[in-house]
C-alpha cells in the first residue's frame, strides 16, 4: 500500500467536448501505460460521454457541475454565461479534488488541462502543483495565436478590408492568407464566439506567469518541425498522435482501441463488409465530424459532386435528431432527405455513424473529404489517407492551409464568392485531383510512416512523453 501511495498521480482537466475528450481519454491511457495514476475531470455532461467508452483500467473519474448537467445549447444562454460559470464552478471542484486527493495521500503531482480552461492553471498555482496545457490543436495554430496577441493583433485585424492580405509570422515557413486565419481571428467572428478570443490571450497570459511553462501539443515533431520551434519564449513539445495505439502499430482491426473514444460505440458494422467489396484506394470518405454542420443547399452540392465522380464513397450523414444546436441557431436545418439519395444509395453507402479510424485504416479508402478538424486530420494523416478539406470554422481553416500547401497530403475547395457555397465542379475537380495524384499519395504514405515512427515505443513523441513524466515527478 505504502508504494501505490508513492505513484505519481495526474490530474487531467478536459472541456466537455467530443473533439477535446478524444485526444485527453488518449493521453490518460498514454499516462497510465508509464506507471502514473491518472485522475480524468470534466462536467457532468462530458463525463457521460466517457461512461459510455470502454475506459481502460485504473483511470479515475471526477465530474463537476458546469450549470448544464445535460448539456450546453447555444439558446440556453450566451457562450461567455456558460464560459463564465464553467470557470466558476470548475475551479470549485478542481480545488475540492485537490484537498482530497490530499487527504487521501494521493497528492497530486501534475495538473493538465486542455484549451479553453486557462483558470485550470490558476487553480494549479494557488495548490503549488505544476500544471501543463495539453494543446489539442497543431503547434502552428497555437503560433498564430501567440503572434495574434504578441504583436501582430492589429495587422490581422485588418485581414478583411483587403482581398489581398496577407501576413508572414516569424519562424513560420509560409503564408497566411485571411481565409487561412483561425475563424475566431477574424473580425467577423459571430457573436456567440467572440468568447474564444479573451480566453486564448488568458491562455498565454497564464503560461507566461510560469518560469518555464509546460506546453504538450497533440503532434509529432517531422510533421511541424519548424512551428514547435517559432516562439522563443515557449517549449512546444509534440506528444503525438494521440490516437488509439493499435492503430498505430499497424494492427489490421484497431476496433478493440476504438471502443473507447469517449460517447462513440455503435455495434453496426456493415459498412466494413462493404469497404471489403471494393479495390484498394478506390473508395471517397466523408465525414464532417460531431460538430460541423453542412448547410442544406451544400450537401445537395457534395451530393451532386459524388454521383458524378462515377466512384464508390461512404457518407456519414448524422441523422436528424442528432443534428446540434448550431445547425438550429445558423438556420441551416431542413426537414426531409436530400433530392438525390435514392441515387446517393444506389451508387454509394449512407450511413448516420462510423467507427472513423477502422474506415481509415480500411485499404479501399483513398480519399477523405473531412472538415479538417485536427483530430480527423491526425487520423487521415496516421492512416495515410489524402484529403480534400472543406474547412468550416475555428482551427480547421488554418489545419487545410498546412494540409495543401504546407504538406502537400490533399487539396482545399474554393467557394463561390456570391453565395459561399463550394460548387459540385469544385468538389470533383478537388476529388480527381487527390484520387489521381500520385504525389499526394507519396506525401501521406511519407507522414503515415513519420507519424507511426513517433508515436511507438522509444520513437520521438513517446521518448518526450516520458521525458515530461520523469521531469515532473522527480521534484
Amino acid at each position: 500500500m505504502e508504494e501505490d501511495k508513492q505513484k505519481p498521480h495526474f490530474l487531467l482537466v478536459t472541456f466537455p467536448a467530443q473533439g477535446h475528450i478524444n485526444p485527453a481519454l488518449e493521453f490518460a491511457k498514454r499516462l497510465l501505460r508509464a506507471g502514473v495514476d491518472v485522475t480524468l475531470a470534466t462536467s457532468v455532461s462530458g463525463n457521460r460521454c466517457l461512461e459510455k467508452a470502454k475506459v481502460p483500467e485504473g483511470l479515475r473519474f471526477a465530474a463537476f457541475s458546469d450549470g448544464y448537467d445535460d448539456g450546453f445549447r447555444p439558446n440556453d444562454d450566451s457562450v461567455l454565461t456558460y464560459m463564465s460559470k464553467f470557470k466558476q464552478n470548475g475551479s470549485r471542484s478542481l480545488a475540492d479534488v485537490l484537498n482530497k486527493a490530499r487527504d487521501e495521500g494521493k497528492k497530486v503531482t501534475c495538473l493538465a488541462y486542455t484549451l479553453l480552461l486557462p483558470w485550470a492553471a490558476e487553480v494549479a498555482r494557488e495548490f503549488h502543483v505544476p500544471s501543463a496545457l495539453l494543446w489539442i490543436q497543431p503547434a502552428a495554430v497555437f503560433d498564430v495565436y501567440y503572434y495574434y496577441f504578441r504583436g501582430y493583433g492589429d495587422v490581422i485585424k485588418e485581414c478583411e478590408n483587403n482581398p489581398s492580405w496577407s501576413i508572414n509570422l516569424p519562424n513560420l515557413p509560409f503564408t497566411l492568407r485571411t481565409r487561412d486565419l483561425p475563424s475566431f481571428l477574424l473580425p467577423s467572428t459571430p457573436l456567440p464566439y467572440t468568447f474564444a478570443v479573451p480566453t486564448f490571450l488568458e491562455q498565454i497570459e497564464e503560461l507566461e506567469k510560469e518560469e518555464t511553462p509546460t506546453i504538450l501539443v497533440n503532434t509529432f515533431e517531422a510533421l511541424e518541425v519548424e512551428a514547435l520551434k517559432a516562439i522563443e519564449r515557449f517549449t512546444l513539445i509534440p506528444i503525438g498522435p494521440l490516437l488509439a495505439l493499435g492503430n498505430l502499430e499497424g494492427i489490421k482491426d484497431p476496433a478493440r482501441d476504438q471502443k473507447s473514444r469517449a460517447g462513440e460505440l455503435k455495434d453496426d458494422k456493415d459498412y466494413m463488409t462493404w469497404l471489403d467489396s471494393h479495390e484498394d484506394s478506390k473508395v471517397i470518405y466523408v465525414s464532417f465530424g460531431s460538430m460541423s454542420v453542412l448547410s442544406r443547399a451544400q450537401q445537395e452540392e457534395l451530393a451532386r459532386a459524388l454521383i458524378q465522380t462515377h466512384r464508390p464513397f461512404l457518407w456519414v450523414i448524422r441523422e436528424n435528431n442528432d443534428k446540434k444546436d448550431k445547425e438550429v441557431e445558423e438556420g441551416n436545418t431542413d426537414e426531409g432527405e436530400l433530392s438525390c439519395m435514392e441515387e446517393l444509395r444506389r451508387v454509394g453507402k449512407i450511413v448516420p455513424w462510423c467507427s472513423q479510424l477502422e474506415v481509415l485504416s480500411h485499404p479501399s479508402v483513398g480519399c477523405f473529404v473531412t472538415h479538417c478538424g485536427w483530430n480527423s486530420t491526425l487520423e487521415s494523416i496516421t492512416c495515410g489517407v489524402p484529403m480534400v478539406g472543406f474547412p468550416q470554422w475555428t482551427d480547421q481553416t488554418t489545419n487545410a492551409k498546412l494540409v495543401e500547401d504546407v504538406w502537400k497530403i490533399g487539396v482545399r475547395v474554393n467557394s463561390n464568392e456570391e453565395d459561399g457555397l463550394v460548387k459540385d465542379e469544385e468538389i470533383m475537380r478537388c476529388l480527381e485531383r487527390v484520387m489521381e495524384s500520385e504525389e499526394i499519395r507519396n506525401n501521406a504514405k511519407k507522414f503515415k510512416e513519420l507519424a507511426v515512427q513517433a508515436a511507438k515505443e522509444g520513437g520521438g513523441s513517446d521518448n518526450n512523453l516520458k521525458s515530461f513524466i520523469e521531469e515532473v515527478t522527480s521534484h
